[in-house]
């Protein structure tokens, strides 16, 4: 505890390191501000009203990942994922598309350009979801009063401009994290949006036990010593990579000497981090979208009660999406054939597998025996919510940080940010959080 003790005060005598921590909260409170201001034109008293409506569709995944701010109609109620949204689209893209391909293996120029495109793209999204986010304030209503005062083509003028400012702006505070502060400041922006309603969640969860007495304290103890050791194993699972050595050949060059050294190719684990997640869920919870809107089918009512998150029907089927997921993510990420021929017209080799094809397809080989344990252990974190609902009585909001979206980018996050603070550390000669000085992270959100 005393060298956990002498870190910290470490972090704060390394000046660069103090003032990029500090900028880095102080944009960040900037951020849960933005959370919070309404847009003009909806009556607040009514809206909270509404609240918890969507929370098991793909309104209440989209307002998790902004902090409540879709809930409250805030102006930054579309947060940072319409930039998330097109670089998923550009990465998708990349596959079939050779001008992004290209641009994608085109090292860093190409990176700026394509960060350029990522940019105009989700300012045309946002502008896309501000138009749906107005018309579906216009079409909310509590006991017949309009959630909206002044409907309008006004209204739905200015709330497209407004989000789409709003998501304008984050996008900029993100880009000041990361180039002024500490961590990725995308990452950073979902993540503290995330352990925004922790505190929440946690005071339903003991009020469950100490006010209402649904179940023992010392049960609770156990639930949360339960919760500890998910966040240990999920730590242990991010950080997991099996490591490929490479040989690489000694070649002169005037009087110098190249070449000889042995390198490693990490494969990670859970390469494709959160991202098979997102995509399953969101899957998953169309059901209930489309149900939200049409409230009085029976059918559709059905439907949508079987992939409640709740339902162990949905965890079945979640689970298997999950799976099915990671891998088609990790084929996307990496490829196998690539990474061989780069490696061959580097004059490298992998020891006792011949360079080229064969090399290709022994990385592919490991690459497929460790995706498979790490996509079953993804799907397991992806379904711990549902199981700490039905099994352990759990209440829904204190669930979701069992495992799933919420757990992983958390942890995901934080191992970055770690990384970054630690590399400081060590920079100025001071220990580290660990005395090894290894603390792996993780690339943003999902690789973002």
């Amino acid at each position: 505890m005393s060298k956990f003790v002498d870190t910290i005060q470490n972090i704060f005598k390394i000046e660069e390191l103090r003032r990029r921590i500090i900028t880095t909260v102080l944009i960040l409170i900037v951020v849960r501000i933005g959370a919070f201001i309404t847009l003009p034109g909806v009556n607040i008293e009514l809206l909270q009203l509404t609240k918890g409506s969507g929370a098991n569709n793909l309104f209440g995944l989209f307002d998790l990942f902004v902090g409540g701010a879709f809930s409250n109609a805030a102006i930054c109620a579309l947060g940072i994922m319409p930039y998330i949204t097109t670089s998923i689209i550009f990465q998708l893209a990349g596959v079939v598309i050779p001008q992004i391909q290209k641009m994608q293996k085109e090292g860093e120029e190409g990176r700026r350009k394509l960060n350029q495109w990522t940019r105009v793209g989700a300012v045309f999204i946002a502008a896309l979801q501000g138009w749906g986010m107005s018309i579906r304030l216009l079409n909310m209503d509590v006991n017949g009063i309009p959630v909206v005062q002044t409907p309008g083509f006004l209204f739905t003028i200015s709330t497209m401009v407004l989000l789409t400012a709003g998501t304008i702006f984050l996008m900029w505070l993100g880009e000041q994290i990361t180039e002024r502060g500490i961590g990725n400041g995308i990452s950073l922006i979902i993540m503290v949006g995330i352990i925004a309603r922790l505190p929440g969640a946690f005071y339903q969860e003991m009020n469950q036990v100490f006010v209402m007495q649904e179940r023992p304290w010392p049960i609770e103890i156990i639930i949360l010593a339960f919760l500890i050791g998910i966040i240990a194993a999920v730590i242990y699972i991010t950080q997991g990579a099996r490591r490929i050595p490479v040989q690489y050949a000694k070649r002169q060059v005037g009087r110098k000497v190249y070449g000889g050294t042995t390198n490693y190719i990490p494969l990670r684990v859970n390469t494709a981090g959160v991202m098979p997640i997102i995509f399953a869920q969101s899957l998953l919870f169309i059901p209930a979208t489309v149900a939200s809107f049409f409230p009085n089918s029976e059918t559709l009512n059905y439907i949508a009660s079987l992939f409640s998150e709740q339902s162990m029907f949905y965890a079945l089927v979640y689970g298997v999406m999950v799976v099915l997921f990671t891998f088609f993510y990790t084929a996307i990420i990496i490829n196998p054939r690539e990474m061989a021929d780069n490696m061959k017209k580097q004059g490298g080799f992998i020891p006792g597998v011949r360079p080229g094809l064969s090399t290709a397809e022994y990385i592919e080989n490991i690459l497929t025996k460790i995706t498979l344990p790490g996509s079953i252990f993804l799907a397991l974190v992806a379904i711990m919510p549902t199981l700490a609902i039905n099994l352990l009585g759990v209440n829904g909001a204190f669930a979701s940080f069992f495992g799933g979206t919420s757990l992983l980018i958390m942890v995901g996050v934080a191992l970055d940010t770690l990384q970054q603070i630690e590399s400081y550390l060590l920079m100025r000669h001071y220990d580290g959080f660990m005395k090894s000085g290894k603390i792996k992270g993780r690339a943003g959100v999902g690789g973002y």
